[in-house]
């Protein structure tokens, strides 16, 4: 019998620990569930979960904090799961070290494709010998990292060095957020201007030279005011 996903839950309302209590064990993962910050860090040290969902408004401290402590020697998944829907609030999560960001109310379906996408993502960056680790791969779009070769339906794509190092982040991250300030200090370094400008312009060259249809891209897609978030591999 294959082991359960464990599961840690850390969240004060109620209503909301329950729905996602009942939801996770129906799809039979097994489920921590406590209510403050200082808590969901011990039991994360103590139960080595195989994956987070936290509430940022905790009683006791702040879920920033709480992913910010964790991230010192954890590198789990974590989905913030939030009613704070502002896009400040977002990047501050994901910039902190969240794997990706649920705004309340949400739905069973969206729920648990974030946990699959997340615990795969893990997976892969965690396998040293991951098949293929050297490609990326989804429909017709194929990045060789080692080749620094980028094909659509067989065809090289012409990148410039900008644009194929941005593309080679985001596949490197596949079905994970990373926001325009991230992305910014990883591409630019961390003294470039915190303007979106130069990041919008350099996207929107990649998706003319990737997609079919640049307005409805398939490969890149947008999370609007947050970042930017690459397509899962086939």
């Amino acid at each position: 019998m294959s082991k359960k996903i464990k599961i840690l839950v850390i969240e004060d309302e109620p209503t909301i620990c329950k729905f996602i209590d009942a939801t996770l064990s129906a799809n039979h993962y097994k489920v921590i569930l406590c209510r403050t910050g200082k808590e969901g860090i011990a039991l994360i040290s103590s139960h080595c979960p195989d994956l987070v969902l936290l509430d940022l408004g905790l009683p006791d401290m702040d879920g920033l904090q709480v992913i910010k402590e964790v991230r010192e020697w954890a590198s789990l998944p974590i989905l913030v799961v939030s009613a704070r829907t502002d896009e400040q609030s977002k990047v501050e999560a994901l910039d902190a070290g969240g794997d990706d960001y649920i705004t309340k109310p949400f739905g069973t379906s969206e729920l648990l494709a974030r946990i699959r996408t997340a615990l795969r993502h893990y997976v892969k960056s965690e396998s040293k010998s991951s098949k293929n680790k050297n490609l990326y791969k989804v429909k017709n779009f194929l990045i060789d990292f080692d080749k620094h070769l980028v094909t659509v339906n067989g065809n090289e794509v012409h990148l410039t060095q900008i644009e194929y190092k941005l593309v080679s982040l985001l596949a490197q991250n596949p079905g994970k957020v990373l926001t325009y300030d991230s992305i910014i200090t990883k591409i630019w370094g961390p003294y470039a201007e915190r303007d979106n400008k130069i990041l919008r312009v350099n996207m929107a060259n990649i998706r003319r030279k990737l997609e079919k249809n640049p307005v409805e891209p398939e490969y890149i897609l947008t999370e609007i005011g947050v970042g930017y978030r690459m397509v899962e591999e086939d």
